[in-house]
C-alpha cells in the first residue's frame, strides 16, 4: 500500500516547479555587464518573484533546481554561461544564495501581510549581498571594501525597485492564480 503525504509533490507540482525553474534561466539573460565582474541582472528580481508565487518549499526547490542545472554545465545563468568555475568563481555566492531568497520571499508571503512580504524580500536581499560579497572576497582575492564597492554600491537603488516590483507583482500573480485555482 503506497501513502501520500502532505509534503510529497503533485505532478502539477513538479510542473509549475519545472516552469518556474525555465523562467528564472530565461529572465537570468537579461544582463548588464559592470565593470568589476559581477553583472546587473533580473535574477534577483524573479528568484524572490517565485519563492512569491510558488510558497517557501516550491519556490525553493525552483531556485536550487536552476543552480543545480547550470552548476553542471548549461548555460542558464546570466550571459548564457554555467558550469562549476561560474558557481566557484567571483559571482558564485550570489548564485548559491538564490534558494535563500526563495524560500524568505515565500516565508513572508505565507506568513501573511505585506510587512512580513517585505520583510522576507529584504532579508534575502540583504543575505544574497552578504554571502554573495564574502564569497567575491575570497573567490577575487579582494579587500571587502573593493568588494562591497563592486558587488554592492552599484546595485542598491535597483535592488529597492526589484524588491518593491517583486512584491507588487508576486502578490497579484500569486492571487490570480490561487483564484484560479492553479495554485
Amino acid at each position: 500500500m503506497t501513502t501520500t503525504s502532505s509534503a510529497s509533490l503533485t505532478s502539477r507540482d513538479i510542473t509549475r516547479i519545472g516552469l518556474a525553474a525555465a523562467l528564472i534561466a530565461v529572465l537570468a539573460q537579461i544582463s548588464i555587464p559592470m565593470p568589476a565582474g559581477v553583472p546587473m541582472t533580473l535574477q534577483t528580481f524573479v528568484i524572490p518573484l517565485v519563492g512569491i508565487i510558488l510558497g517557501s518549499k516550491k519556490g525553493t526547490i525552483a531556485a536550487v533546481i536552476y543552480v543545480l542545472l547550470g552548476a553542471v554545465g548549461l548555460p542558464i545563468f546570466a550571459g548564457f554561461t554555467g558550469g562549476l568555475g561560474i558557481v566557484l568563481g567571483m559571482t558564485g555566492g550570489f548564485i548559491v544564495s538564490f534558494p535563500i531568497m526563495a524560500f524568505l520571499a515565500g516565508l513572508g508571503t505565507e506568513a501573511g501581510g505585506s510587512v512580513r512580504l517585505y520583510a522576507g524580500l529584504i532579508a534575502g536581499a540583504i543575505l544574497n549581498y552578504i554571502i554573495g560579497t564574502c564569497w567575491f572576497v575570497v573567490a577575487a582575492h579582494s579587500t571587502f571594501a573593493a568588494a562591497f564597492t563592486a558587488c554592492v554600491l552599484p546595485f542598491i537603488p535597483t535592488a529597492v525597485i526589484k524588491i518593491i516590483l517583486a512584491g507588487i507583482i508576486g502578490k497579484k500573480v500569486r492571487d490570480l492564480l490561487s483564484r484560479a485555482g492553479v495554485i
